[in-house]
């Protein structure tokens, strides 16, 4: 028999985050394969009156493909995708994590190759611009073994986290939305952290169940020539294979001046990507309760309650402060006591502090009050 949260999640990406449409085309993809998950989609799909289409990937085969790509072969590629995205209403795009280190060992030339001419470029100019879209992870024991959880204990956080009351914590967003919409002067302190920006006329928008699972994040960016000041991120950061740490930027006029991790030259040359790549696209606070510690999966770490994501990169739809790039890095520092701490600042009134919103009329954000 399927778990019933397999059936209750399948539901909520059709009904809720997709909001599907009879005669709709949606497109179910996966990188890793849970057949009874898929095939729950599907019915759900069909139950609604949608037209779903299947694409299965194997995270093993793709790293073959990069290992040795050529620039005909993954144009090619990307314009087959692109045809059959552009027949798309929505899309579903489901990662089942085997191996985070999956991409350790190809060629760091073909890796930005790959994702310049055709993954990442599928994303950004197909796939978020023109579908309703809704991105997962779904577990696995690599992903518990990450998490240093056994795969019971993880499934039951999973399922705790991406199946909780979305409609509850929208309405809890709502105050926090609308105070971003007015602010203008932002200030972030943590341990090695102490910048300052301004979101003025850009706003907020909120991450409430629609675009990714789980969900739980309020987000702006900073007007793009603002940010002044250093932050040190205190989560780690997978990226084609390999674990950053102990990331540090300083900016100067909104810009990267600075740059060091663990790997700082690797560091370095994805921010040398793009221009874009040394400016920030996004500034979000992270609300999910039962998000609590890091899970080296970023569609988690972004979402902890007592986070926030600065972002160095493409902006995001909704906010859009006119920084492009073909980055969209969400690195994470989270600001509970046992991190270390810290605050966040509008127009010069501290409204969380060490995780907690303090601001009266923000308080249903904090966990006792969305669980």
């Amino acid at each position: 028999m399927i778990d019933a949260r397999v059936k209750a999640l399948a539901h909520n990406l059709i009904y809720h985050s997709l909001k599907l449409r009879p005669g709709e085309k949606v497109l179910i993809e996966t990188r890793g394969i849970d057949a009874p998950f898929v095939g729950e989609l599907v019915k759900e799909a069909y139950a609604a009156g949608g037209l779903p289409f299947v694409n299965l990937k194997l995270p093993e085969i793709d790293r073959q493909v990069a290992m040795h790509c050529s620039e005909e072969q993954l144009k090619l590629m990307y314009k087959w995708e692109e045809e059959r995205m552009l027949a798309m209403d929505c899309y579903i795009g489901i990662r089942l994590p085997v191996n985070s280190f999956e991409e350790n060992g190809v060629p760091f030339e073909k890796m930005e190759l790959y994702n310049a001419l055709y993954d990442r470029k599928l994303l950004m100019e197909v796939r978020c611009p023109t579908t309703r879209w809704v991105v997962l992870r779904y577990p696995t024991p690599a992903m518990a073994q990450a998490a240093q959880m056994s795969t019971e204990e993880f499934e039951d956080f999973y399922f705790g986290a991406c199946c909780l009351d979305y409609d509850k914590m929208s309405r809890a967003m709502d105050p926090l939305k609308e105070l971003m919409d007015r602010t203008d002067k932002v200030h972030l302190t943590a341990p090695g952290t102490d910048i300052t920006f301004s979101i003025k006329g850009i706003g907020g928008v909120k991450c409430d169940g629609d675009c990714n699972i789980p969900d739980g994040e309020v987000y702006s960016a900073p007007v793009r020539d603002s940010v002044n000041g250093y932050i040190t991120y205190n989560t780690p950061s997978m990226v084609d294979g390999f674990c950053f740490e102990n990331i540090h930027f300083e900016f100067e006029n909104g810009k990267i001046v600075k740059a060091t991790a663990n790997d700082t030259e690797r560091l370095n040359a994805i921010l040398d990507t793009d221009e874009g790549a040394r400016y920030v696209g996004e500034f979000a606070i992270g609300v999910n309760p039962y998000v609590k510690r890091v899970m080296n999966e970023t569609l988690f770490d972004e979402k902890i309650m007592g986070s926030f994501h600065f972002t160095p990169g493409n902006c995001v739809m909704g906010c859009n402060n006119g920084n492009q790039s073909q980055i969209h890095w969400d690195l994470v520092l989270i600001q509970t006591p046992e991190c270390g701490g810290g605050t966040i600042e509008f127009d010069g009134e501290v409204i969380r502090k060490d995780g907690m919103f303090i601001r009266e009329d923000l308080k249903g954000l904090n966990p006792e009050n969305l669980k």
